[in-house]
């Protein structure tokens, strides 16, 4: 379950909030673009290691590649309409990447990520994580994947286009963006 902090009369400025998650390391905070602190809960081991493989999988691919970063769930993210966000799986492109300051770079990115992933866990709100896919999406992500176990479903996210629900697919395409990756989901669903 995720704690809702509602800040209203509190307004923490982004080195406020970067602050608050560097003194508080053990806790995962999001940020909402109305203001509101997430307190996200640790995944249990199931979840942590399908979480692992899903990096594993992308930096490998990556590696290979050289084309961009992979980002685990603990990087924050600044999105354009002011959210900081840390999906469990994130991509970006090299040139986007290095045009960011070493300071930029080092504390929350300032930039959406070019494609992200979602891992749903048992106690996750399935409706929080669409809103959350389509916040990206807003922000400028191009392709993201909601691995929804539960329901042995994936829904795909593309930039302007409706959402592609696939029930039991047996593997994923990284599609023009991420060209030769192929993601395995008989490990996740």
């Amino acid at each position: 379950m995720i704690l809702t902090l509602n800040l209203d009369t509190v307004h923490l400025s982004d080195e406020q909030f970067y602050q608050l998650c560097q003194n508080n390391r053990e806790l995962q905070f999001e940020r909402t673009a109305k203001g509101e602190l997430l307190v996200m809960p640790p995944v249990g081991g199931e979840s942590g290691n399908r979480e692992a493989d899903l990096i594993i999988d992308l930096g490998i691919w990556n590696r290979q590649t050289g084309l961009g970063f992979t980002f685990s769930s603990s990087t924050v993210f600044k999105l354009p309409n002011g959210a900081d966000r840390s999906p469990d799986v994130a991509w970006i492109q090299k040139e986007r990447w290095q045009a960011l300051t070493p300071e930029q770079r080092r504390k929350f990115p300032p930039i959406a990520p070019d494609f992200v992933i979602e891992l749903r866990s048992a106690t996750d709100d399935l409706e929080m994580l669409r809103s959350k896919m389509r916040e990206y999406m807003d922000a400028g992500v191009q392709l993201g994947w909601l691995i929804n176990p539960q329901q042995q479903q994936v829904e795909i996210y593309r930039q302007r286009q409706d959402v592609e629900v696939q029930n039991l697919p047996t593997e994923l395409s990284g599609e023009n963006l991420l060209p030769g990756f192929s993601l395995s989901l008989s490990p996740y669903l």
